[in-house]
């Protein structure tokens, strides 16, 4: 957790809030992921990439 406080301080001290979206997406991506894992979804999460 101490690396997403680190991520999130940078983004707020350096005004780089154009990134905020893209954080947030690819934390999306990684979860569902990560929960679809050994599921029927698998296959289909695979081939958005």
């Amino acid at each position: 957790m101490s690396f997403i406080s680190e991520v999130w301080g940078f983004l707020i001290e350096r005004k780089k809030f154009w990134l905020f979206p893209v954080v947030i997406i690819l934390g999306v991506f990684g979860g569902l992921i990560v929960l679809s894992q050994g599921s029927a979804i698998a296959p289909f999460v695979y081939t958005l990439f």
